[in-house]
């Protein structure tokens, strides 16, 4: 494990591995036998697109990333010049609040850590094919009690085309009880299939992408499946499966985390900026470096690059 600098300012994105004690450090092989999917699970995810209630966080940890997602809210945090992006509220009516931001991992250390969380990297793994899992961005989305805002229905990778193959993969975390009530995840099964479709507004119209879909997708679009996991659990999804949620009118706030990884392997698709503040990677060159480590190697496979 590498020593961590006490300074609140310092770049956690050089430290490409634990830097604190909120989560074990495992061997790759350990790792992989305790926490494991079984056959049936990849095989629901290949299937559906998705797959629910991972348990990935024990009770203190949740407390300790509700604790250090209260200070990064903070504008005025120490390290808030290290987000990638940060919106208080990204939605355009103050009365539908949702709090989004990119980046950070390179701030906190619970939510530097949580990327090398055997819970997670294991399960990632598998679903990307027993495959190097290697960091994309990370993300949080909150959702105040009573005037939470949405998240429109979209896929993911409608907004990850600067990277190519599509060979991504999402898990969202709650760090509280998610339910139709207060805007839990919302599913469309088998969407994954579909042709990637238009990017749209992610804090805007939340039915807006209906208007661009098939009769036959709308029909799909009409069995969506809303995600009521415990604080803790994870769901993990395929980088064109349609999902979104809706508001949060309860007395509860909802708050999560996502942590989008992708195969090693993945190479740049733009010569531009990828993420504000980290240097471009010029088209066609892998997708590696600091801000991008190899977070998970399934036992037995070999590291691409």
């Amino acid at each position: 494990m590498e020593e961590l600098n006490a300074t609140p300012v310092k770049d956690l994105a050089q430290f490409h591995g634990l830097v604190g004690d909120l989560f074990p450090d495992l061997p790759a092989r350990d790792a992989w036998e305790q926490y494991r999917l079984s056959a049936e699970q990849v095989a629901f995810f290949e299937e559906h697109g998705y797959l629910t209630h991972i348990p990935v966080l024990d009770k203190t940890q949740v407390e300790a990333l509700r604790e250090e997602l209260k200070a990064l809210m903070n504008p005025s945090h120490p390290g808030h010049h290290l987000f990638y992006e940060f919106h208080s509220n990204e939605s355009s009516d103050p009365d539908r609040i949702l709090f989004h931001s990119l980046g950070h991992w390179r701030i906190s250390p619970g939510f530097h850590d949580v990327l090398w969380n055997p819970r997670f990297v294991v399960p990632a793994a598998q679903l990307l094919g027993c495959r190097t899992v290697r960091f994309w961005h990370d993300q949080l989305f909150c959702k105040p009690a009573r005037h939470g805002g949405v998240v429109a229905w979209h896929q993911d990778y409608s907004y990850w085309t600067r990277t190519t193959p599509l060979q991504h993969l999402t898990c969202w975390v709650g760090l509280d009880d998610a339910h139709a009530n207060n805007g839990c995840l919302q599913y469309i099964p088998g969407s994954h299939r579909w042709e990637l479709l238009e990017k749209i507004e992610l804090a805007g119209d939340m039915e807006g992408l209906s208007a661009l879909l098939s009769e036959s997708q709308r029909e799909q679009y009409r069995n969506r499946v809303a995600v009521e996991m415990p604080a803790g659990f994870a769901a993990f999804h395929h980088p064109k499966l349609v999902h979104g949620s809706y508001e949060n009118r309860s007395d509860s706030p909802r708050r999560a985390f996502v942590i989008n990884v992708f195969a090693d392997g993945t190479r740049s698709a733009s010569d531009e900026v990828l993420l504000t503040g980290v240097p471009p990677i010029p088209k066609g060159q892998p997708m590696q470096g600091p801000f991008f480590p190899v977070l998970f190697e399934t036992p037995g496979s070999k590291n691409q690059n």
